[in-house]
């Protein structure tokens, strides 16, 4: 069962991102239309992201997109790193187009994983892992700044 929600920075609609959250905890996918260039190239803003729940945080990937809960809704970004701190596992995420990496997340906060994207037109996008390599987060960042700008003309 899919649930489609909408959720972005100027929802403001604690009860929609409660319900989402929600959802994910009982083992529903969310699909989730995408806001932002924080992603770009690999999740392009007006995609559709599809979320799965995930039980064992620890068992995350660097490479993986995830997303994670903040009091603004989601946060979907790529899992760069896991540390143990305190004999605690701790995630770091970064957007794609990203200059720094988020701080640093407990896996209670951990919601789910990206398992599919699709485009504006329907057409499912292949996802990247970067396992083995980073995106080149300056490229894409010039990237997306170039289009926001033709956008204005």
């Amino acid at each position: 069962m899919n649930i489609f929600l909408r959720m972005n920075k100027h929802s403001g609609l604690s009860a929609l991102k409660e319900v989402g959250f929600t959802l994910l905890g009982e083992g529903k996918t969310l699909k989730i239309r995408a806001e932002g260039f924080s992603m770009y190239p690999s999740i392009r803003p007006g995609s559709l992201i599809y979320i799965e729940p995930v039980d064992q945080p620890s068992g995350l990937e660097p490479g993986e997109i995830i997303a994670w809960k903040r009091d603004s809704g989601f946060v979907v970004h790529r899992l760069v790193r896991k540390i143990e701190k305190e004999n605690q596992i701790y995630f770091v995420t970064r957007g794609d187009c990203n200059l720094h990496d988020d701080n640093p997340v407990s896996k209670n906060t951990i919601v789910g994983k990206v398992v599919k994207i699709e485009s504006r037109e329907g057409k499912s996008v292949r996802i990247i892992n970067y396992r083995s390599k980073r995106p080149n987060y300056i490229f894409n960042r010039l990237s997306a700044t170039l289009i926001r700008i033709l956008r204005l003309f």
